[in-house]
Formats: structure tokens, sequence, C-alpha cells
């Protein structure tokens, strides 16, 4: 990890600690972090960042992302987005928990396959994990699995998305393209009428862990789907699944093939100025996707709005896998999961109601509406209970 002083001195106005404690001028809202934890074992390289944003609503439940970052300062950066995204995420979908994230820098493949994951190195992230005495809950992300979150359980109590045989929920995905599906019939009741995407020319870029389970969806709703992924085995597979679903060679081509929607579920940062520009300029009505972070800057959601394109915001739509995942801490039932994630339907049409209504874009009115709750629960805590120490 380079030297917090080091980094704050080279980038002034969004180093590490002005990033972490929002004390510099350009801090934008919501910045400020209750806790970053930088985990390092030399004997298994585990490189690992745990960001706790929030605990305003309950502890901090958020997934591990394991990936091959350019840099420590980016995935620093990463894990701060992340574990912003999901208090906001956790207080829009009704859920008693705060928002965190973690890190682990390196190749997700196996070790085995040339990657740098191994037992090893995911029980010594779960020892981190527990250090934390339930501050932090982990789950999935992408470049791990449920079978990787059993790895980490040998070492913690906190940690959810595990496997059926453990009594876990599986795979999150599938609640989490449920979820966006909700999402995207609740745009589409707004922008055309009805709740259905029947008829209509929905792109997926990206159909990987969430974008296969979503082009599902929207097949059996009657939409014609267009996907692409950097991953030919990832588009092999839905093609095997639905051959009548239309490939294009990458996201340039995809964004400029005529779509009504357009559903980023890769990595984050798929809304841009040059991006935006594209979607206004071929006619997309609607961005509703399951990647989280879409907004690459501050003002994009502002465009978006001028050039008459409803945004979904992200971390509402993709809520559906940490319902799943947060109600395998009680004891997991499908049904009751999923029926919470059904309600992301409604809470979408709540925040566009509530965006027309303030004159703002969608992704305003939601992260007003995050922020009240937040304010509004934590508040409860001056009302001291017996036995109780005021915190």
């Amino acid at each position: 990890m380079t030297d917090v002083h080091t980094a704050s001195a080279a980038h002034p106005a969004s180093g590490v600690l002005s990033r972490i404690f929002a004390t510099g001028q350009d801090a934008a809202p919501g910045d400020g972090h209750e806790q970053v934890v930088l985990c390092h074992d030399r004997s298994t390289g585990l490189k690992a960042i745990i960001a706790i944003h929030s605990t305003a609503l309950g502890p901090a439940l958020g997934g591990t992302r394991f990936h091959q970052y350019d840099s420590e300062e980016e995935a620093l950066e990463d894990a701060l987005r992340l574990s912003r995204g999901m208090s906001y995420k956790n207080a829009l979908a009704g859920l008693d928990l705060g928002g965190g994230k973690a890190v682990i820098i390196g190749n997700p493949a196996p070790g085995a396959e040339g990657g740098d994951k191994n037992e090893a190195m995911l029980r010594a992230y779960g020892r981190f994990v527990e250090s934390l005495q339930g501050r932090y809950v982990t789950a999935c992300d992408v470049g791990t699995y449920v079978q990787d979150m059993d790895v980490v359980a040998r070492e913690t109590r906190f940690v959810t998305g595990r496997s059926p045989e453990y009594g876990g929920a599986g795979d999150s995905s599938v609640l989490t393209a449920f979820g966006v599906f909700q999402g995207m019939r609740a745009s589409a009741k707004a922008r055309w009428g009805q709740p259905t995407l029947r008829g209509k020319r929905v792109g997926v870029a990206g159909v990987g862990k969430v974008g296969h389970y979503l082009v599902g969806h929207l097949v059996a709703d009657g939409a014609t789907v267009v996907v692409t992924d950097v991953s030919e085995a990832a588009v092999n597979r839905v093609r095997a699944a639905h051959p009548e679903v239309e490939v294009a060679g990458d996201t340039a081509a995809l964004l400029q093939s005529g779509l009504d929607v357009y559903a980023p579920c890769a990595l984050g940062g798929a809304l841009d100025d040059a991006t935006v520009a594209v979607l206004g300029a071929a006619g997309t009505a609607v961005v509703c996707g399951a990647a989280n972070n879409q907004l690459a800057h501050a003002g994009v959601e502002k465009d978006l709005a001028d050039r008459g394109i409803l945004y979904a915001p992200d971390y509402l739509v993709n809520s559906g896998g940490v319902i799943q995942v947060a109600d395998e801490i009680e004891g997991f039932n499908f049904e009751r999961a999923k029926n919470k994630a059904t309600k992301i339907f409604d809470t979408t049409l709540e925040i566009f109601t509530r965006a027309a209504a303030d004159g703002v874009p969608p992704a305003v009115a939601a992260d007003r509406l995050a922020e009240k709750r937040m304010r509004e629960v934590s508040a409860l805590r001056s009302i001291l209970l017996p036995g109780a120490r005021r915190s």
C-alpha cells in the first residue's frame, strides 16, 4: 500500500485521507468512512482492504471483490466507492444493515489455473473479517463464489452467501437478476405505460454471474435481447440457452444497435460522457442494469436526464442479491427473500415519482430517500434501552 501521506500529497483534492475522512473541499456527498482496514498476510500473499462506510442501520454488509487491480490506490478507491454504495443499497432495500465492502488484490483464478486464489489466502482473509467482531459481514462479489465463502467461513462467523449444503442461500446472482428485472419493469411502466419489456430491444453488456439470468427473464417477457461480453464462454452459454439472442461484437457496437433499454451488467463506470452521448444519439430511452457504480463521475446522472434517458439507480435495482444474503443471516427462506426483492418494482416507481416531483434526476431522489432512512433510524439510538450503554 502506498504511504497515505505520499498519496495525499500527490492528489490533494482526492487523496486517501480526504476520501476516507471527507476532509477535502471536493469531498462528495456520502464520502467519509467509519473504518478502513488494510489486511496483509505475507505467508499467503493476501492483500485486502475492508471498507466500512456506515453502521447507522446495523452491521456493515457487503461482498468481497477479488480483482487484479492496476495499483493499490485503485483497489482502495474501488473499496471506498463500493462500500458507500452498499450503505445506500441496504438502506433503500429496507434492511437493518449498514454498508461495507472488501477487495482482495490479485488474480481471482485458482492457483491451479495460474491465479492467486487458494484456501490459505481465503482463510487468512476470514481471520481479518473475524477480527472486526461483526462490524462487517462479508459475502460474494465479482471474483468470489459461494464455495469461497464456505472456505472463508471456516475462520469467521460473519459471512453469508454460503452454499445450500451449509445452510446458505447459494448463488445470490439469482435474486440480483430478478431484482434488476423488476426495476426494468418499473422503468418500462414509467416510460411506456406498461410494466413489460415485450417488443422492446434490450442490450445487456456483461452476461456473467448476473447478466445471463437477466437475459432469461427478458426473453421470457418477450423482449428482443442483444448481448456482449469479453468472455466468449459467457456469450456461448447464453446462446446455448437462448438461441434467439443476438450478439454484438463489443459494447460500442451494442450501444449503436438501436436499443430501447441498455443494461450495463459488468464492472462500474459504464456510464461516462461519451457513452451517454452515444445512447442519446441512438435514441435509447432507459438505462437499467446490474453493475455497481455505473456513473463514472458526478454530473452523469443530470446528463442522462437532460437527454431524456430514464436512469434506474444501480444500487436500487441490483439490491436483490444483498436481500438474498441478508435473509440468510436469519435462516434462509427463498420465497421470503424473493418477495422482498419483488418490492424493488414499487421502490423504483417511488423514486421516479419523487424525482419528477422534486425536479431532480432519479439518482438524486434515491440518494435523498436512502439518506433520510439512515438519518431517521440511526437517531433511534438516542432512546436508551434498559441495561444498554449509550453509543
